[in-house]
């Protein structure tokens, strides 16, 4: 059964609200059974703030506290209305089983390896995750040899009965025995850290508390782990509060937290946020300081070597990226985008660390640099070539030494280990292709598949093809389209476009059972590489933040224009989805073209503007998208905040809103609040209704049964409002 949030005063609470006079007739739509669809009262206040001398009204500020009796009466009633329409759905059952189907194939994750034989006391381990099809978490599994049987490490699904704790961090000490691990649950940024012993699999007494935005690093002694930790929140509001203030603090193994070293902190800085690694030798603690979701960087350090040694600044202003790679001795490789928008590497002398002295070992290349390790004494790296994989390998020296041949056009990733490691795994994925796992010899060049999944479809009957096309301002814009072979180009097809556009994240091809059964249903699959994103650099990414936000959603409805255009699909047929910073983007589009686009499914969408700063880790985005305290800034945001631009009496596609209530990374409210002004404001017959998962977040960790259930609501409620005929 689906989780619902059951009230004893709900129809106490609905009547007080319709007949208070505080809120307008309900609207209406249709069923599938075409009967009258009565969307539940959003009563509106009268609440209005001044912005820099505009007001502004904000009629459903009341949605934004969670657990008070009238918001969570409207979740249940609108859970209520979403989930009787979907259910009416006939097609809803057979799509159901054919996700359930599809999705029972075993998944792997990259294998790792720690420990060292030739350190004393230690031995080599590798460890990699598995879901055996529809488990609802995956179990990560370790073995001493790839010829060994595998054994359980730690299986998340015995920690609930309905998957909705998840395994959100590990770390494996230095000589293999020990691991520390993170849990999340129902989907919360929050984390809780434990530690256990691998050999035995029983955990030790320590827990760590208030984790969020970090992982551990070990020290080689194997005594303790570095992390960061935010003060203890209020128990009510946690899930709302601000999150400022955040410190790095040293843990050593078998003692409370209460007695944890405090490493690092800036009273000063509440927005300074801490990541401390530990380098390979052991010797240094390197401390990544970032601000918000600023790609830029500084990046301090602590000598392990040295009792109470201080914290020294290398990188001392927010001028540039700067990620550590690895280090030897005193010489430090960073991967960087200073003077280098799609990145380059650079080493510096922490003896002679004046920038005059830095020197660049691999400058930036036509494609954009993503990733870096160091492996066999080489540097290995991942680049995006429009928006797909390429990987290098190059000598310390920065001389190229080959290329990796990946199995096709498609996303490459793994390729971790130690510096003296010969062997290193790497998955690849494509539209059509299951991520599978590859073992690579650093010594010959060659890939061996080491795990390969077989799923019940037949990969030949798809094509994928990029195109470009031109957005409003000339620039050109990749986007992959994937569909049946036998698609014909008539304007008839049902069309799914999604998109991202931000915070630098690049959309690269990845396997979907649920796009696959999208597909199979004769739809299209398209997906355009916005700016904002990182497939071309920092470049790419500036040209759609702050007040240049509306580049993204030119990109995006262009892309709809393109594939209308060029008969793929027309008004009628064509859907667009997005996630997060994504969600916005559809939002914004919606109600800038509504005319363009037969249905809008925005997931746990950033859509109130002005607000998303003053809950949880929303201040953190003002460097991508600019402060609604600023009065320039502001201009911008209103402009296209979507709460703020829908318009009554418009006719706004068929939308089907999806959030959580254990989100505290983008906080329902701004979902609760769309929806209530949405269904006020819409005129026409097609459905507007918001799906509120309960127990989940903002998507990371979310149980296989969930997924599946929402993926079945989704395609759906697409059926019948696209009129697909399956």
């Amino acid at each position: 059964m689906r989780n619902r949030i059951i009230l004893v005063c709900l129809g106490i609470l609905l009547a007080f609200i319709w007949h208070s006079g505080l809120c307008p007739a309900p609207s209406t739509a249709m069923t599938p059974a075409n009967h009258p669809l009565v969307y539940p009262q959003s009563f509106q206040a009268n609440q209005v703030d001044d912005y820099h001398g505009t007001n502004v009204a904000d009629p459903y500020r009341w949605l934004e506290n969670p657990d008070s009796p009238e918001t969570k009466a409207w979740i249940e009633a609108q859970n209520k209305l979403t989930f009787g329409y979907l259910e009416e759905i006939p097609e809803r059952d057979r799509i159901k089983q054919r996700l359930t189907k599809l999705w029972n194939y075993e998944k792997y994750g990259v294998p790792f390896k720690q420990g060292d034989s030739l350190r004393d006391g230690s031995s080599k381990r590798y460890f990699y995750f598995k879901n055996d099809g529809l488990q609802n978490q995956s179990v990560l599994y370790t073995l001493k040899s790839l010829s060994d049987e595998p054994t359980v490490l730690i299986d998340p699904n015995t920690l609930s009965k309905d998957g909705t704790v998840a395994l959100s961090g590990l770390d494996i000490s230095d000589n293999g025995k020990l691991m520390a691990y993170g849990l999340s649950t129902s989907g919360s940024d929050w984390q809780e850290w434990k530690i256990r012993d691998v050999e035995t699999g029983t955990d030790f007494p320590d827990l760590i508390k208030w984790v969020k935005f970090s992982g551990t690093s070990w020290t080689h002694d194997s005594k303790g782990f570095f992390y960061s930790r935010y003060d203890e929140p209020s128990a009510k509001t946690k899930l709302e509060d601000v999150n400022y203030f955040q410190k790095l603090y040293y843990h050593r193994l078998g003692t409370p937290q209460s007695e944890d070293i405090l490493i690092y902190e800036r009273p000063d800085q509440k927005e300074w946020g801490f990541s401390g690694d530990v380098t390979e030798d052991g010797r240094y603690l390197i401390v990544s300081v970032w601000l918000g979701t600023d790609t830029r960087n500084l990046v301090f350090y602590k000598d392990l070597s040295v009792p109470n040694s201080p914290v020294v600044e290398l990188i001392k202003t927010f001028e540039a990226e700067y990620g550590f790679i690895d280090n030897d001795g005193p010489r430090f490789w960073f991967k960087t985008d200073l003077d280098a928008p799609r990145s380059r590497v650079i080493a510096i002398d922490i003896t002679n660390p004046e920038p005059a002295n830095w020197t660049e070992i691999i400058p930036q290349a036509p494609e954009t640099l993503q990733s870096v390790s160091v492996l066999n004494n080489q540097f290995i790296i991942g680049y995006l070539k429009d928006a797909y994989s390429q990987v290098k390998i190059f000598d310390l020296n920065g001389h190229f030494v080959r290329q990796v041949e990946l199995p096709g056009i498609g996303s490459a990733g793994g390729f971790g280990g130690k510096r003296r490691d010969t062997e290193t795994f790497y998955s690849f994925t494509s539209f059509t292709t299951p991520p599978t796992i590859y073992r690579y010899d650093l010594i010959t060049g060659k890939s061996t598949p080491f795990r390969q999944p077989t799923v019940d479809f037949n990969p030949t009957d798809y094509e994928t093809r990029q195109v470009f096309y031109r957005s409003k301002d000339g620039t050109q814009v990749p986007m992959f389209i994937v569909h049946k072979k036998s698609l014909k180009l008539d304007g008839t097809n049902p069309t799914y476009l999604y998109g991202y556009g931000g915070f630098s994240a690049p959309l690269t091809p990845s396997f979907s059972v649920s796009l696959l059964v999208w597909m199979e249903m004769g739809g299209v699959y398209a997906m355009p590489n916005v700016r904002g994103g990182g497939e071309y650099g920092e470049e790419w990414h500036q040209a759609g933040m702050k007040s240049k936000k509306q580049n993204v959603f030119d990109d995006f409805i262009t892309a709809a224009e393109w594939l209308i255009a060029n008969h793929y699909t027309s008004p009628a047929k064509l859907a667009i989805s997005g996630g997060s910073n994504g969600g916005l983007l559809v939002g914004a589009c919606m109600t800038q073209r509504p005319d363009l686009f037969g249905a809008a499914l925005p997931a746990v969408g950033v859509m109130d503007m002005l607000r998303f700063h003053k809950f949880t880790i929303g201040w953190a985005w003002t460097s991508e998208y600019g402060s609604p305290d600023n009065p320039e800034e502001f201009k911008a945001l209103y402009a296209y905040s979507p709460l703020h631009n829908l318009k009554s009496n418009v006719t706004y596609p068929a939308t089907l809103i999806t959030t959580a209530d254990h989100d505290d990374r983008v906080v329902p409210a701004h979902s609760f609040k769309f929806a209530a002004a949405l269904q006020t404001a819409h005129k026409g017959s097609a459905p507007v209704l918001i799906r509120i998962e309960t127990k989940a977040g903002h998507g990371a960790g979310k149980p296989t049964t969930k997924m599946i259930e929402e993926a079945a609501d989704k395609w759906a409620f697409l059926v019948r409002t696209l009129e697909i005929k399956p």
